[in-house]
């Protein structure tokens, strides 16, 4: 089992990957093939989307299929099938269908390996083993910074994406051959998403989830590029180094949430602290938002740090999730936190094109304060939820 947690860290590299990899593109993708912001904004809308939609089946497969099966034949079809689709891409309308594809392709990696976390391992060490699933795979997050930047430069989009197509594959090959199924869980209680529902316990995080991820995510995965372009005039590589230390900071954070929940003997303040002061920070950014761009990196890599608490809210909402359905509680949780990002890319999608006359900086403004409101809301609902720590 321990092989098979190492091949689907690195299928998640690759949904961290993809999920970023936009902002580092943007000029190139509106220089070759006509992407705008909005368009761009759109196909990263719909990777969440779909990922997002893809919970529900995922979560009936992890419980009735299985792990090893759920994710490589999904990662090879999706994943590595999106990658050739998007190498080939001469219109936006392309890029959209190659990141829906991808979306696709990445959705069950992660919840895999929760799944596995939560058949095999403590339930008082979810939180810690989430997170070090999350911070390791995070690296993809900084390999679609500089580095794909460096590889876009030497040898261009189109090719960087071919060896994405057959890194994608062979990860997918990797997931077949090690990955075993925990035993299965026989229970006389059935079940469904449907029951999970009817858990209040869950309607007061399930909101916080829907907008905590999405600052990080969102900026991260495309605005910070056209953002640091059009208000700073940086080039890709200059995006890419920028982008490299927000994707550090989302890492370095994730790995400070995992343990504070058993150190500090909460889940629910260690979450509501870290995500009040996201807020703040992006109200912060607002305020600032030309004043220099050593500032704006700076604020963005601490909107990505504290917007690192995904997996502690996961093992919060875990807890209330009876034995039988976990699979398709890990899911769940996993729709509304990737789920809110899709969305929130649409709205700011529009929200950009609303305002782009307005000057080089009020789309952003715009942007970043409608990240900080809806954190502020998912924050307050949160603070009457039930804390739990195993």
């Amino acid at each position: 089992m321990k092989a098979g947690l190492v091949v689907l860290c690195l299928g998640y590299v690759l949904s961290q990957f993809f999920r970023a990899f936009l902002a580092v593109l943007s000029l190139d993708l509106e220089r070759d093939v006509g992407a705008t912001p909005e368009d761009l904004a759109f196909a990263s809308g719909l990777w969440f989307l779909v990922f997002a939609g893809m919970q529900i089946p995922v979560g009936w497969a992890l419980d009735r299929i299985g792990p090893r099966l759920t994710a490589a034949v999904l990662l090879l079809i999706g994943g590595a099938g999106g990658a050739a689709v998007f190498a080939v891409a001469t219109s936006p309308l392309h890029i959209s269908l190659a990141m829906g594809l991808i979306g696709i392709g990445c959705s069950p990696v992660l919840m895999a390996s929760y799944y596995i976390f939560a058949r095999e391992y403590p339930p008082a060490k979810f939180a810690t083993l989430a997170a070090l699933m999350l911070g390791v795979g995070s690296v993809g997050n900084l390999v679609a910074s500089y580095p794909t930047a460096l590889a876009v430069e030497l040898m261009g989009w189109r090719a960087t994406m071919v060896g994405l197509a057959v890194i994608s594959a062979a990860t997918a090959l990797g997931i077949w051959l090690s990955v075993h199924d925990p035993a299965k869980v026989e229970s006389e209680h059935k079940g469904s998403v449907l029951d999970l529902l009817k858990e209040p316990a869950l309607w007061l995080i399930l909101p916080l989830m829907l907008v905590a991820y999405a600052p990080s995510a969102a900026l991260r995965g495309l605005w910070a590029g056209p953002y640091l372009s059009d208000v700073f005039n940086l080039d890709t590589t200059q995006i890419g180094t920028a982008t490299l230390f927000m994707g550090a900071a989302m890492i370095a954070g994730t790995f400070v949430y995992g343990p504070l929940d058993r150190l500090l003997g909460t889940r629910k303040w260690v979450i509501f602290g870290g995500n009040a002061l996201g807020a703040a920070t992006l109200a912060v950014l607002c305020l600032w938002i030309d004043d220099a761009v050593w500032v704006s990196v700076a604020l963005l890599a601490v909107i990505g740090f504290l917007g690192a608490s995904f997996p502690v809210i996961m093992a919060h909402g875990r807890a209330f999730v009876p034995s039988h359905l976990v699979g398709r509680g890990v899911t769940l949780l996993n729709l509304f936190g990737v789920g809110g990002v899709g969305i929130a890319q649409f709205a700011t999608g529009r929200i950009h094109a609303a305002t782009a006359q307005s000057g080089a900086t009020a789309p952003y403004t715009a942007i970043f304060g409608f990240f900080a409101v809806t954190l502020a809301i998912g924050s307050v609902i949160y603070l009457f939820s039930r804390d739990s720590v195993d």
